[in-house]
């Protein structure tokens, strides 16, 4: 049996400038066919992915349709809305590339609920910005009908909601996954970080506002479902100090502590490769026999064959 690989694809593996289902679904074949290098290579491989912007553009939706009779679907229902959305996508595009190349294995996409803690102090300081952008004056007409929600300035281009970004604990369906692979079915879960849910007190749980960073919950699932590797696929060929200026240094193979390091100059970019990394510690810390990896979609083929230097290779030690 081959390893056991957690591949986290960023939104470049889905998103277009366009934003219609079909350039969507068409972008989602493409990642599929560097995904089934895995499959072919012999790994038991487990996809995971963001869903940003599909929530940015049904919360629009949302907003500009929405009625006292229709009203907009609250944020753990829209994460499980857009959960199902890609991975109704990503299970048609993997069938077809597996069938392409002559490979019989059943794809499943899961609805995945992600624990969170309720005293997680996230919940006390929303910073995730999600949905559209508003003047002062909507903001305050909106707060009249939801008080609850937080609304900050945003680079300057107007208001935009945040909410609570909880760090995960757990992945509920974990017993699925594993099922699936002990079957030699491929999983697609935990999509956008999962769906932050809290315990109710009462043996069961609660969807919660907020959204878990993608990189987090790949990591949290990675950890789970005792992989041997966490590969984040991104939109560079590796992670790099001293990012765009002349000096830029591509890292190739680096330690938990170098990263460290390189953390404490800010050296990366909130937001964007930060949690990548921060991801990466969370799972070699958890697993040190282990390796994560950071890297481009066009690398996976080199990965796969085992070319030096491909990538950021991230080592406990």
């Amino acid at each position: 049996m081959g390893k056991r690989i957690v591949v986290a694809l960023g939104g470049n593996a889905i998103e277009t400038a366009i934003g219609t289902a079909q350039s969507q679904e068409e972008s989602i074949k493409k990642t599929m066919e560097s995904l089934v290098e895995f499959i072919k290579d012999g790994s038991q491989l487990v996809i995971t992915h963001g869903n940003g912007p599909q929530v940015g553009n049904l919360l629009l939706q949302e907003a500009a349709g929405s009625t006292k009779k229709n009203p907009p679907m609250p944020l753990d229902t829209v994460g499980a809305m857009t959960q199902g959305e890609i991975g109704y996508w990503m299970e048609l595009a993997l069938d077809e590339v597996l069938a392409e190349n002559g490979i019989d294995k059943t794809v499943a996409a899961i609805i995945s609920q992600t624990v969170v803690s309720k005293d997680d102090p996230a919940f006390l300081k929303p910073s995730k910005p999600i949905g559209p952008f508003y003047t002062k004056e909507e903001c305050d007409e909106l707060k009249k009908e939801h008080p609850e929600f937080v609304y900050v300035e945003d680079a300057g281009r107007g208001f935009r909601r945040v909410v609570p970004s909880p760090k995960p604990i757990k992945m509920l369906e974990v017993g699925v996954v594993l099922a699936m692979l002990e079957k030699g079915m491929v999983p697609i879960a935990s999509g956008g970080g999962g769906v932050p849910v809290v315990s109710d007190g009462k043996g069961g749980y609660v969807g919660v506002e907020g959204v878990i960073d993608k990189d987090f919950g790949a990591a949290q699932m990675a950890k789970d479902v005792d992989a041997d590797e966490l590969i984040i696929l991104t939109a560079v060929d590796n992670v790099c100090v001293n990012f765009n200026k002349p000096d830029q240094k591509a890292l190739t193979n680096v330690t938990v502590d170098e990263l460290e390091k390189y953390m404490a100059e800010g050296q990366f970019a909130a937001g964007s490769m930060l949690p990548k990394v921060q991801a990466a510690i969370k799972f070699v810390t958890a697993k040190p026999e282990c390796r994560a990896i950071i890297t481009s979609l066009d690398k996976v083929a080199d990965l796969v064959a085992g070319v030096p230097g491909v990538g950021t290779i991230i080592r406990s030690k």
